[in-house]
Formats: C-alpha cells, structure tokens, sequence
C-alpha cells in the first residue's frame, strides 16, 4: 500500500479553489460534511478496504458531531481539491508557515507526530543520535528528514514512499528508516511477524517535530468555532484515541 504522505499532512496543497468555502449553515442545510481523502491510502483512507481508515473514521464523527453526514470526496492529487468541493482535510500541519498557500484554515490541534526512526528488533540504535556514517537510513525523497539526516554526514537510500522505505528495512537492505510513528505503528500491525522498534522523535530538532489538525476549506468562525468543539468533546471522551488505535497509532498530546 503506497501511502501518499503529502496529501496526509496538508503542506503541499497549494492550488485550492480561491472560491469562498462554505459556512457552517450552509453544511448543516445541506445535510453534509465533505471530507478530501485519497482513495488508496490506507491506514488514512481507503474507498475500498474494511476498515476505512482513521480519517474517513474521524471524518464520520466530526460529522455525527455537526449533525449531518459525511460525503467522502476522493481525491489521487492536490489539485483536484479545486473541484472536489470538500469542506475538511484530516491530518494537515498545523503549522502557518506550512499552511502558507494553501488557504487552509487550522483547528486547534488534536495531536502530534513528526518524523521517527523504526528499526529492527535487535538493532544496538537507540536515537538520532545514534546514527553514524556505518548507519544507512531510509528516507523520502526530498524531504526535510533527508537533508537533516545528510547533513549529519549519515549515508542514506531515497524511497518515493514511507511504506517503500519499511519494506527495504524488512528485507534488511537498509539499518533504519525515518517515517512517522504513523506508518511505523501500522506496519507492525499488519505485519507483526516482522514488528521493528520505534524510537522516540527527537524533538531537539523543530522541524522533525509537528502537530495535527483538521484542515477547512476558507469555513467562516462558526464553523472553525464548531469543529473545534467537537474536536475537544472527540478527545476528552477517548473517541480520538480509539479511532487512531484501531490502526496501531498511540497518538501523542499536542505541545
């Protein structure tokens, strides 16, 4: 499964529809919350697989939540936001710099996450700090963890897709790889006879680090008002935490 980490994190959404988002009366009169999710992306969304994924999950109870349903708006890239006509993106970084073209406004944060190394089981690698130039480390392409880590003069082997970067760690031709708890967590779920270690983020380093929120669409107040209520309600009553568990993912409190 090819998880399309851009589309989870909100940071490269750039071409949204300039139009005016739709308002929380507007949601409510029409019965629907429109949640953009990638279609084949599983453990954050699927159109096909049983479960879902913890967005089309959290999705549902955002929507019970406003009092309407959800319509899933599937999405392969970015710029098919501009006609999709969702109102919310899940998992985005709630971050304003990151979020700087994206036209997305950001809820209050509902956790936090950044990037991990998994390694295997018997691996003498217990940090960041660990990694030395004897160490190669799987990373995404492009990505800030790729220049960081090369920075450090630390060898690595660049993979389109976390997924990928786990797969060359089980068969063992790589000694680490820098993804999130996120995927890390759900591949040892569904390959447990092959779990690896996670080590803890090293949150020395900011942009290694980040919070999670909900994404609208240019909403009004009242519904960035709203979605951040049934955000608080969704937490304080372990909704959340049972939705992402469900996947592996023991989810961190936002800082």
């Amino acid at each position: 499964m090819k998880t399309v980490l851009p589309l989870v994190v909100g940071a490269v959404i750039a071409l949204l529809n300039p139009a005016q988002g739709r308002t929380l009366d507007a949601i409510r009169a029409s019965g629907v919350l429109g949640l953009c999710a990638h279609p084949n992306s599983l453990p954050f969304a699927s159109k096909a697989a049983d479960p879902p994924g913890f967005q089309i999950e959290l999705g549902q109870a955002l929507a019970h939540e406003l009092g309407v349903s959800l319509r899933l708006d599937w999405i392969i890239t970015q710029y098919q936001m501009r006609s999709a006509g969702c109102d919310i993106v899940l998992d985005v970084i709630a971050n304003r710099e990151a979020q700087g073209e994206t036209r997305l406004r950001i809820s209050k944060p509902y956790y936090r996450t950044g990037v991990a190394l998994a390694v295997p089981s018997s691996s003498a690698l217990a940090s960041f700090q660990s990694l030395n130039e004897h160490t190669k480390v799987g990373v995404q392409v492009g990505s800030v963890a790729a220049m960081i880590i090369s920075q450090r003069h630390v060898p690595t082997s660049t993979f389109g897709f976390e997924s990928d970067s786990l797969d060359a760690l089980s068969n063992h031709e790589i000694d680490a790889a820098a993804v999130t708890p996120t995927a890390a967590s759900y591949f040892n779920l569904t390959h447990p006879d092959k779990a690896f270690r996670i080590l803890d983020r090293d949150e020395s380093v900011a942009d290694l680090n980040w919070n999670v929120a909900v994404g609208m669409v240019r909403p009004d107040d009242a519904l960035r008002d709203t979605i951040d209520g049934a955000l608080e309600r969704l937490r304080n009553d372990g909704t959340i935490d049972r939705i992402y568990g469900r996947y592996g993912v023991v989810l961190q409190t936002p800082k």
